[in-house]
């Protein structure tokens, strides 16, 4: 398994947008990335970040911690062919 391929699959993947809740967006510098053992369904992979929360002047407002797991598939290369979260 490839663990930088699933890593950089998710500092590139919209999906992580799905885990910010106040309309922020993900910090890349945070990004953390556990990949798990594959098992029969895929490999269970935990992520976590900092969602970066804007003003309406442009100014940084706040971040928040967010985090969440997605059960990866990847191909007989190592890429990630699906990521569904749980």
């Amino acid at each position: 398994m490839n663990e930088g391929k699933i890593a950089r699959f998710f500092e590139t993947s919209p999906q992580l947008a799905a885990l910010c809740q106040q309309n922020g967006w993900p910090d890349a510098d945070t990004l953390r990335v556990e990949v798990g053992s594959p098992g029969a369904d895929g490999t269970l992979c935990s992520v976590s970040f900092e969602e970066i929360l804007m003003e309406g002047s442009g100014c940084v407002a706040g971040r928040l911690a967010r985090w969440g797991q997605f059960l990866v598939q990847v191909d007989t290369e190592g890429n990630v062919r699906e990521a569904k979260r749980l």
